[in-house]
């Protein structure tokens, strides 16, 4: 299954990065590192993830790396990455875009 990465996720990854580096630059990178390796396997395992309790979806999954919530779409051929969150924030706080989440 193609992986596609939204903008946001993109935006929330390179926040996540710039965080992190303020402190470790290593660590920083070894954590983007991890994400991009835990999203790889759902290439091979789209439905490896549970669904997302606040969406309540089917299609709209989640899998957990570390502290982070790495959401994703799944298609019939396309699985969309559409945010990574970290799990301390409140869901509920979170704006996602609407068009990614139908």
């Amino acid at each position: 299954m193609k992986i596609i990465w939204t903008k946001s996720a993109v935006l929330n990854l390179e926040s996540i990065k710039s965080y992190i580096a303020q402190d470790s630059q290593y660590y920083a990178v070894e954590l983007i590192e991890k994400v991009f390796g835990a999203v790889e396997k759902l290439s091979v395992f789209p439905r490896l993830g549970r669904e997302v309790p606040e969406i309540k979806k089917e299609n709209i999954r989640e899998i957990i790396y570390r502290n982070y919530r790495i959401l994703y779409r799944i298609d019939t051929e396309v699985l969309y990455i559409i945010a990574i969150i970290h799990a301390a924030r409140d869901f509920n706080q979170v704006k996602l875009n609407q068009w990614e989440i139908f």
